[in-house]
């Protein structure tokens, strides 16, 4: 029987004004909205919808933001799913659409995570990369060979790769792995994410993960870490404290929930990123993006068709 997968995108995918045209429309939108500012005692909801962009990119702010519009359109668009993951931060809006994990909690939590990971490394000393083209065993020597800090933290799609580390290790592979055939390019970010050198935040994340309470999954739950399925809260919380200074392994996640007969991802967050991901990774599988009200109609029509 055809699987329906929700999906959740992380961070990066933040931008003024998301979350607004639901909020608008639906009062089980609005709601979200509303507990994410009671939950952490600021106006989320009007640094998402009106900015300003530079206070909505900083870490801290642009993770609750991310998983507060996501969970809006969730609520919005109010459709099941057999199956559920998210990429990096989106695993903690799975965790919410699973049952794993109260909202409120959610909130607060990646409020925590986004600062202890900027504050991990001191702004400047990490970098990422992001590498186009190229094997994936040729981009790991080259991380290998040069010295310091960096390795491969994204395994997004074929053909690229996210590498992080300290910046001058970051810069040296760079040049490696462009001698060798891939192309690749410094991303806009504060710290090194998902990279050894988020260790310091893993640490002070996972007494914050002890003290929630998490229920077990009503939905099998598939995770970044392991590019497996979880089936207790227990798993859950032991991937969600992993995933800090771990890498992302997307595509093999992708792959492994095609294999288990997925062939309808949704994505319900701001931005497409996942959608373009999985056209590369599960060629046979459809996908649908949910940014805004405007795209339930397309989705709920792909869903009832799923089920058939």
């Amino acid at each position: 029987m055809a699987k329906i997968a929700f999906v959740f995108p992380g961070q990066g995918s933040q931008h003024v004004g998301m979350g607004k045209a639901a909020f608008d429309t639906s009062e089980a939108a609005r709601n979200v909205f509303r507990q994410a500012d009671a939950a952490l005692d600021a106006p989320l909801s009007r640094l998402c919808f009106e900015g300003p962009d530079t206070e909505l990119q900083l870490t801290e702010n642009s993770q609750p933001a991310i998983l507060t519009t996501s969970i809006a359109l969730l609520r919005g668009l109010a459709e099941r799913c057999d199956v559920v993951a998210g990429h990096s931060l989106g695993e903690y809006s799975a965790n919410v659409c699973a049952g794993t994990l109260r909202f409120e909690d959610a909130v607060r939590l990646v409020r925590k995570r986004g600062r202890y990971m900027q504050e991990a490394v001191p702004v400047g000393q990490g970098a990422m990369a992001a590498v186009l083209g190229g094997e994936v065993a040729t981009i790991e020597a080259a991380c290998r060979e040069v010295g310091g800090v960096v390795e491969p933290v994204n395994y997004n799609c074929p053909g690229q790769l996210v590498i992080a580390g300290e910046a001058a290790a970051v810069q040296a592979a760079m040049r490696l792995i462009e001698t060798r055939g891939a192309k690749a390019k410094l991303l806009p970010v504060s710290a090194p994410f998902h990279s050894q050198l988020m260790k310091p935040a893993e640490e002070r994340l996972a007494p914050d993960l002890r003290a929630v309470e998490l229920a077990q999954p009503n939905i099998p739950l598939y995770v970044n870490v392991d590019a497996t399925r979880v089936g207790s809260a227990e798993a859950a919380r032991d991937a969600l404290m992993r995933q800090v200074s771990r890498p992302v392994r997307w595509q093999q996640t992708i792959e492994k929930m095609a294999a288990d007969g997925v062939t309808l991802f949704v994505e319900i967050g701001p931005g497409k990123a996942l959608a373009g991901m999985i056209r590369r990774i599960a060629k046979d599988a459809k996908r649908v993006s949910v940014e805004s009200p405007a795209d339930f109609e397309a989705a709920r029509k792909a869903i009832a068709e799923a089920r058939g």
